[in-house]
């Protein structure tokens, strides 16, 4: 045998061996998908840290190169993600879990960590005090109809009031959270209410021209997550590592945004662009209701109800059904 057919046999062996170990390059690029909101304060301290990139270092693995992308709503995100468009969505947990069960026989979603817990707000710009008061002359805005975190909110709550957890869905109308907040507060517009999340809700109340109609932490019983970044099973099979790199990279943005609220309510304006008063961003940050954390929780009471009105087909057995497995050290719910 000649050197060059050596050299070749050598090559193959070594690629064999390399398969049989489950030796595999991960991925070189990275993208992820955020919405608006203070929700997402952990991917911005994430990124404007380049936290992800140092953890994937400490894995051993070459930093992968991240394109951070802006979508509005979950049907927006995972258009992108089923479609190859994204390696990472953001929505709300239960559009999620919708996701989740649709896909189970073909991109399989998985949930890879929560973004942090906090109550979302219906607000509205005139006299009404309950869901009862609301009529076909009111539009509720969200960012997301029938797919969303607040649409499924309402139907929960509406399921409670009414005993019919589609009753409000009709006056629901798909808009960013920004400009609902605009609309809502101008007065002059067809919106009467907001599904808001942070900070929207609580800059929207600041002002004296809303007031709050429900809180979700009220229609669920306590805290549960708000949004979550998920990907496909295969993206996350095929790259262990990258996975175990980003949730320890929030891990350490949200510690970091606990020791840190002024300088992380400075960080969130600056990557915003936005006009809140830097204390006013501050005191959502240090608001007891407001807990950024990578562990889901809610997440099977949120399963449940949509497993009950028939939204997904079967409830997981587990919330820990819904996440990567990575997730299942922690003491979620």
């Amino acid at each position: 045998m000649n050197r060059s057919r050596l050299l070749r046999a050598a090559l193959a062996l070594i690629i064999t061996l390399g398969g049989a170990n489950g030796v595999r390059a991960e991925t070189t690029q990275l993208r992820i998908a955020q919405q608006f909101g203070i929700a997402y304060l952990p991917l911005i301290v994430a990124s404007e840290k380049g936290l992800i990139e140092e953890e994937a270092k400490s894995l051993g693995i070459a930093p992968p190169k991240i394109e951070w992308l802006r979508l509005s709503g979950a049907a927006a995100m995972n258009e992108a993600l089923i479609s190859g468009g994204l390696d990472f969505a953001t929505a709300g947990s239960t559009p999620m879990i919708l996701t989740w069960d649709k896909t189970r026989t073909t991109a399989k979603i998985i949930g890879i960590a929560a973004l942090g817990s906090m109550a979302n707000v219906l607000t509205t710009n005139n006299p009404k005090k309950t869901l009862a008061d609301f009529t076909d002359k009111d539009r509720i805005a969200l960012p997301s109809v029938k797919v969303g975190f607040q649409p499924i909110v309402l139907q929960m709550a509406a399921d409670k009031a009414f005993g019919k957890y589609d009753k409000l869905d009709e006056l629901t109308v798909s808009m960013p959270h920004p400009d609902a907040t605009a609309q809502i507060l101008s007065g002059q517009s067809e919106i009467t209410a907001h599904f808001a999340s942070p900070p929207f809700s609580q800059q929207q109340l600041a002002s004296g021209k809303v007031h709050q109609v429900l809180n979700s932490y009220d229609v669920l019983g306590g805290p549960h997550t708000f949004n979550v970044v998920y990907s496909t099973t295969k993206f996350v099979n095929d790259n262990p590592k990258t996975i175990r790199a980003f949730v320890r990279a929030l891990d350490r943005a949200n510690d970091w945004i606990k020791a840190n609220p002024k300088e992380a309510a400075a960080l969130y304006i600056k990557a915003e662009g936005s006009k809140l008063a830097p204390d006013f961003v501050e005191s959502i940050i240090r608001d007891k209701d407001v807990n950024f954390t990578t562990v889901p929780e809610g997440a099977q009471k949120f399963a449940d109800f949509e497993a009950k009105v028939g939204l997904i087909k079967q409830a997981p057995a587990s919330w820990r059904d819904l996440f990567w497995s990575g997730l299942g050290e922690k003491p979620g719910s």
